[in-house]
């Protein structure tokens, strides 16, 4: 992985981070996408596909000669799968968000203990 790539992933882990410790319920599930964002990246650096790898493919086409180097398309369904996954979770939690601030009247969660 190269330099710039894992400085991108750590400041996403630490944005993502930044923002699940806030009060604001919003705040923390947009928290929640930002650190699954950033594991997906992740993920996608490990499976083979980095700078300077651009001629990787992901299925050999042809038997025999000259064998390219192959990217994992295992770790990339995976993740694409994921994905799909956790928009349908932050979109559940958005929800959910809505509905405590309809009841509480407040997005705070520090000001939800009676």
């Amino acid at each position: 992985m190269s330099v710039a790539l894992a400085a991108a992933v750590g400041g996403l882990f630490a944005a993502g981070t930044f923002l699940l410790l806030r009060r604001d319920l919003v705040r923390v599930v947009l928290g929640l996408a930002v650190v699954s964002q950033s594991t997906f990246v992740y993920l996608i650096a490990m499976g083979g596909v980095v700078e300077g790898t651009h001629d990787l493919v992901p299925v050999l086409a042809a038997h025999g000669g000259d064998v390219p180097e192959t990217a994992d398309p295992v770790v990339q369904a995976l993740v694409l799968t994921a994905i799909v996954v956790s928009f349908g979770t932050t979109a559940l939690a958005l929800g959910l968000s809505y509905r405590a601030y309809e009841e509480n009247e407040t997005m705070d969660v520090t000001e939800w203990v009676e």
